[in-house]
């Protein structure tokens, strides 16, 4: 049985995040992705491997080339999830910026 990874381990790594925000404006090969970045080929197959066992990144066949693009589906998932965490950390900084507004030092 093959085990999924963890989405949220998938996207804590920074290249794993860039190839994310690359793959947002449009469709890549994976050379098309690697020219991005200074690490190897094999590095970058690796980040993208991880991405798609995390369903984050679809495989598109045209021709020979393999394409790959975001899941915009599994994406929207995550930014649901975080969505409660985001809202409630506006509202406390919200609140200390309400505090720190009524404590300015006076000059």
């Amino acid at each position: 049985m093959k085990s999924r990874r963890d989405v949220f381990q998938a996207i804590a790594d920074p290249t794993r995040r860039a190839i994310l925000t690359l793959l947002a404006v449009q469709a890549l090969t994976p050379g098309a992705i690697a020219d991005n970045f200074k690490s190897s080929r094999q590095t970058i197959s690796k980040h993208i491997q991880i991405l798609t066992e995390c369903d984050l990144l679809e495989q598109e066949q045209s021709g020979r080339e393999i394409y790959y693009l975001i899941n915009a589906k599994k994406m929207k998932e995550v930014a649901d999830f975080i969505e409660p965490f985001r809202k409630m950390w506006d509202d406390r900084f919200n609140k200390l910026e309400a505090i720190m507004k009524k404590y300015k030092p006076n000059k």
